[in-house]
């Protein structure tokens, strides 16, 4: 997922000069009825990728692609050939599956972004180069001691591919994943998508993504230090939830950073 400012500026403007001349053609298309098309909560999230101040995903470009009417080449060269890989690696396990080439090729369609994980349970067996990856959750505590961030034990897991987790410097006994609930992510994570949790890198990384156990509450944020051991809390969708700023002596009671998040899996 790394890209370079340049290319991330690159894209942006891009998608920038095809925003401009589809509003000079049809004066309704605004950053808000753009943001509506997409399925987004108001238009802070066309605004940060137009003027590049998040860099660009597949399932994004994918919508502004359908809404704009433009090829994904056209502003991502880079996302349009991992779609491309994406594509080609879906159709080609259908075909190994028995699916057939026709079957295959409905498969691609309908599934234009894939990711190397499912979701499955303690009795299917693990591949020579997979492990499990459990789920963080929300417990209740008991005697109305509020709620804690827990592994689930027994419950959901993912499969992940060992070498995936090396190439990321992540050890699997220290991998983990959790499930992003409401909107104050979008678009980079919608609801319901899942992160995956380094809980061996906890040093907070300034403009990096976590899991954090916020007085009993599962949150996804970016970080940024304070001095004195405070943190600067950020959302994507910046226009409906601000910057939270919080001193080092409340971070200390209140807040525990669970894990630096390495991977996420965004659905369309």
């Amino acid at each position: 997922m790394d890209i370079t400012p340049e290319i991330q500026q690159a894209e942006a403007a891009a998608l920038k000069a095809i925003m401009k001349a589809r509003k000079q053609a049809d004066a309704t298309f605004t950053q808000d009825r753009i943001a509506d098309l997409c399925g987004w909560s108001g238009q802070s999230a066309v605004s940060q990728y137009a003027n590049g101040k998040i860099p660009l995903n597949i399932p994004a470009l994918l919508k502004f692609a359908q809404v704009l009417k433009f090829e994904p080449a056209e502003v991502s060269p880079r996302l349009d050939r991992m779609l491309r890989v994406r594509q080609e690696a879906a159709a080609d396990m259908e075909y190994k599956l028995g699916g057939g080439a026709s079957q295959a090729s409905h498969s691609t369609q309908e599934h234009a972004a894939i990711y190397p994980i499912e979701v499955w349970d303690d009795e299917t067996p693990l591949g020579p180069d997979e492990v499990e990856l459990p789920f963080y959750k929300e417990v209740e505590l008991s005697a109305g001691k509020g709620s804690e961030v827990m592994l689930e034990t027994g419950g959901r897991k993912l499969r992940f591919g060992r070498r995936s987790l090396q190439r990321k410097g992540v050890e699997p006994s220290a991998a983990a994943c959790a499930a992003v609930t409401g909107n104050s992510m979008e678009p980079v994570l919608p609801d319901g998508s899942t992160v995956g949790i380094d809980t061996g890198c906890k040093q907070v990384q300034d403009g990096k993504m976590y899991a954090l156990d916020h007085a009993g509450q599962l949150r996804i944020k970016l970080l940024y230090r304070l001095p004195g051991g405070g943190l600067r809390v950020r959302s994507y969708n910046e226009a409906e939830h601000p910057d939270e700023r919080y001193e080092g002596d409340y971070v200390a009671d209140q807040i525990r950073i669970i894990g630096k998040v390495f991977w996420y899996s965004v659905l369309l």
